[in-house]
């Protein structure tokens, strides 16, 4: 069984454009969340999937650059862009990860792919009740569900968002979610702001530097230590579907 890890990513943004390859310490936040995901003990291979849009070809010399494999579709057909990465590269199972979230943790991703393979679900997130910060995002899914989402979604919103046919037809997929055992949903590290921006540069100019692989308790333990911190972002609100 191949777990295979594929990450949208592209340069536009309605709300900070180019924000995957701004920089913290002279390295993009992109570089930060792959040296994260190699922390991984389930991920086989990686894939980025950007666009065809020539704004894009930042990204395609970024990959070459750190030698991560690519695959360029539809900007607007993302579940497209989606399979036909996984089709490319191949895997059994595909874990969706988005660009803007640089402090993954590593474990909670483990954690997402071992309750897939524990149990016979077609698709587990820590997303479908959030008790985790946002940036932390995780969705598993076989490559058979991909493809009948990709078969049979007609709906703008499920082309958009890849995984959202799946999740809202429990009737056709079995599905499993993971919980945090302390809600922490109140969290906001992802980055689509410039004040999120902002706080994420915080966390990784006082974590990083100590130690290049810390996770979410370091992250909650230096809020505790700075909360003024929370501040930054609390008032953004999450873009709709």
């Amino acid at each position: 069984m191949i777990v295979t890890a594929i990450i949208q990513a592209r340069m536009g943004s309605t709300r900070l454009p180019g924000k995957i390859l701004k920089e913290v310490n002279s390295k993009p936040l992109l570089a930060y969340q792959l040296e994260r995901i190699s922390h991984s003990n389930w991920i086989d291979k990686v894939v980025i999937a950007t666009t065809l849009a020539p704004k894009d070809d930042i990204i395609v010399e970024f990959c070459e650059n750190y030698g991560v494999d690519y695959y360029r579709g539809s900007e607007d057909d993302v579940l497209s862009r989606y399979y036909e990465a996984a089709e490319q590269y191949g895997g059994d199972i595909i874990v969706r990860l988005t660009s803007d979230c640089p402090i993954i943790d590593p474990d909670i991703v483990d954690e997402t792919i071992q309750c897939f393979f524990n149990n016979d679900y077609d698709y587990v997130s820590n997303t479908i009740e959030r008790t985790y910060p946002r940036g932390l995002d995780t969705e598993v899914f076989s490559k058979a569900a991909l493809k009948r989402a990709w078969k049979e979604a007609t709906l703008k919103r499920d082309k958009e968002h890849v995984t959202p046919f799946m999740y809202s037809n429990p009737e056709i997929f079995n599905l499993g979610y993971i919980k945090n055992k302390q809600d922490y949903s109140q969290y906001r590290w992802t980055v689509d702001t410039a004040e999120d921006f902002e706080l994420i540069e915080l966390i990784l100019k006082e974590l990083y530097q100590e130690n290049n692989m810390f996770y979410m308790s370091d992250v909650i333990e230096l809020l505790k230590k700075y909360p003024k911190w929370i501040e930054l972002n609390a008032h953004i609100e999450q873009k709709k579907m």
